[in-house]
């Protein structure tokens, strides 16, 4: 029998882990390892947890050239991709997202296929929500 390793967790780089990782705690409504919240500090390793899912973790780096993606020479690297149920809840998720800091870099909501819209998070990851 073959073993495989298991994704234990998605650690996204940034510059400011905290602003970071409080957007995606904000939009995904995570909560932080304990040790990790802010009122503990400051610190260049955060961990983001939910009842189920892979838990998303914030490495400090000094510098991170943000993705350019659609166009231009940096790629994206990585992207998150997510689901919501309906169209419906896509805007309202586009608009939280929005709100959070989140930067349109791609909106195909009216795709009847698979309606989607691709975002930049704060630190220029891109990141996906469609109707899945």
């Amino acid at each position: 029998m073959t073993t495989f390793p298991t994704i234990v967790q998605v650690v996204l780089d940034a510059t400011d882990v905290r602003t970071l990782a409080e957007f995606y705690r904000e939009l995904f409504g995570l909560e932080y390892r304990a040790g990790d919240e802010p009122e503990n500090g400051e610190k260049d390793w955060l961990v983001l947890r939910s009842g189920s899912g892979v838990p998303l973790a914030f490495q400090q780096v000094d510098a991170l050239p943000a993705a350019t993606w659609p166009e231009g020479p940096i790629p994206q690297q990585l992207h998150l991709d997510t689901t919501v149920p309906d169209v419906t809840e896509l805007d309202v998720q586009h608009e939280r997202a929005v709100a959070l800091g989140a930067r349109l870099l791609y909106d195909r909501s009216d795709d009847p296929e698979e309606p989607l819209r691709v975002y930049a998070d704060p630190a220029g990851h891109p990141f996906c929500i469609f109707v899945g």
